[in-house]
């Protein structure tokens, strides 16, 4: 589409840049007049998979959507929503990796098992006749079926063989329209999915400069929702790489929905999904941003290639107006206000050549950060001796991975400022 459970985990959010399913409501009474009349859609069970470590906070973006948790899990939040739910979780949610409808569940030890649980799926309420599908993901941990493609080939003979029955047919052309599937295995247990999305939804579609390492779009959304970081506020991170800390924390400040200007799989689903619904969504999310906000976002890099790169994709995302990227080294960090943040993905030394060099660079951050004058230092890092060599012990530090890396938010608290006067 082109267009301009319960963790135990206390996490302190930052509710304003979560998307309030009340103001999309409010919106949409707005342009139509009244509540839309419409018959009884659907309801689906959906999961969310997310970045591990981040389920609370994606948890807490669809709540504010407005729909009902059901289970939150490793890696995936489950809810209930209708048609319209998988419209707006693919195009209004930042932290999520894709939205699966919910075929079935079930119990498999044996290959024998997940044939027939398989089987007994209702796939013809979903797959039509002329329909191409294949199980594009198997993931299994602790369970006795482990192995992926193996997984991939017994249920893909099962599907075929229940669509065989309910279409009385020998054959299928799957010269139709794409249902992808993914299958997560979990002590034993058997998950099973339709893949609306396609793409994973970090790719929002504006990242086509990358630089080395850079950090997944919907990562560096999830780390700024950890943060108390306003719009309003005060942003610069000095390793801004291909922009990405910047760019999204830019499309908070304007509302914009980070799945505004891509596609999905699921919008030539006709039979489930009315183009209508995404086109209404879509409606919603334009009616919500503001691209004139003014904002105080900074990008620095010492590589001036990497600086036009992110230049160029802020500009992809509509919200080069709302950055200042420059060419500057983290020894030039620096600003004149009070209470800002530094929210940023600093090099890891991945390399042995630039391991050497990371504890000039951390202490070097940590002594640009204490010049500045009442500010909060949050960053994401796989390097062990970050907090050494910075010069302080985090006021706090949470374990995410990006990609399959283990790395540690580390949140460093400056003041509150004062209150406004009225």
């Amino acid at each position: 589409m082109k267009s301009c459970g319960n963790t135990g985990i206390l996490v302190e959010y930052n509710t304003s840049l979560f998307l309030s399913g009340k103001h999309f409501a409010k919106v949409f009474r707005s342009r139509h007049g009244e509540e839309r009349k419409t018959s009884v859609m659907k309801r689906y069970e959906l999961v969310a998979p997310c970045h591990f470590g981040l389920e609370a906070v994606l948890k807490r973006e669809i709540i504010d959507l407005g729909y009902d948790v059901s289970q939150v899990e490793d890696g995936r939040v489950t809810f209930q929503g209708d048609e319209e739910a998988v419209c707006r979780a693919n195009v209004f949610l930042r932290t999520a990796e894709r939205i699966l409808i919910k075929v079935g569940s079930f119990h498999a030890e044996t290959f024998e098992d997940l044939f027939q649980g398989t089987k007994a799926l209702p796939w013809e309420e979903y797959i039509p006749k002329n329909g191409k599908f294949w199980i594009t993901k198997a993931g299994s941990v602790k369970s006795k079926l482990f192995s992926p493609s193996d997984i991939q080939s017994v249920m893909k003979k099962a599907m075929v063989e229940r669509l065989k029955e309910k279409y009385r047919t020998s054959w299928f052309e799957e010269d139709g329209e794409s249902f992808p599937v993914r299958v997560f295995l979990m002590k034993d247990e058997v998950t099973v999915g339709l893949d609306t999305t396609g793409e994973s939804l970090h790719k929002r579609g504006y990242r086509k400069l990358a630089a080395k390492a850079p950090i997944a779009e919907n990562l560096a959304a999830a780390l700024i929702m950890l943060t108390p970081w306003k719009g309003d506020r005060i942003l610069v991170d000095p390793f801004c790489g291909s922009g990405t800390f910047p760019i999204e924390a830019a499309l908070m400040a304007a509302n914009a929905a980070p799945g505004m200007n891509r596609s999905f799989t699921a919008e030539d689903w006709g039979h489930i999904i009315g183009r209508k619904v995404w086109y209404d969504t879509l409606d919603e999310a334009q009616e919500m941003a503001d691209f004139d906000v003014e904002t105080d976002i900074q990008g620095y890099d010492a590589d001036e290639n990497i600086v036009a790169a992110a230049r160029e994709n802020a500009k992809l995302a509509g919200v080069d107006r709302l950055i200042h990227f420059q060419k500057r080294d983290v020894a030039q960090l620096s600003h004149a206000k009070k209470y800002g943040f530094i929210i940023t993905n600093p090099p890891y030394g991945e390399r042995m050549e630039e391991k050497e060099n990371l504890p000039a660079l951390y202490r070097l951050l940590g002594e640009r950060y204490r010049q500045l004058d009442a500010w909060s230092l949050y960053l994401i890092s796989a390097y062990e001796n970050a907090e050494r060599d910075i010069g302080k012990k985090a006021d706090k530090n949470r374990k995410v991975y990006n990609g399959m890396m283990k790395a540690y938010f580390y949140q460093f608290m400056g003041p509150k400022p004062p209150a406004r006067k009225a």
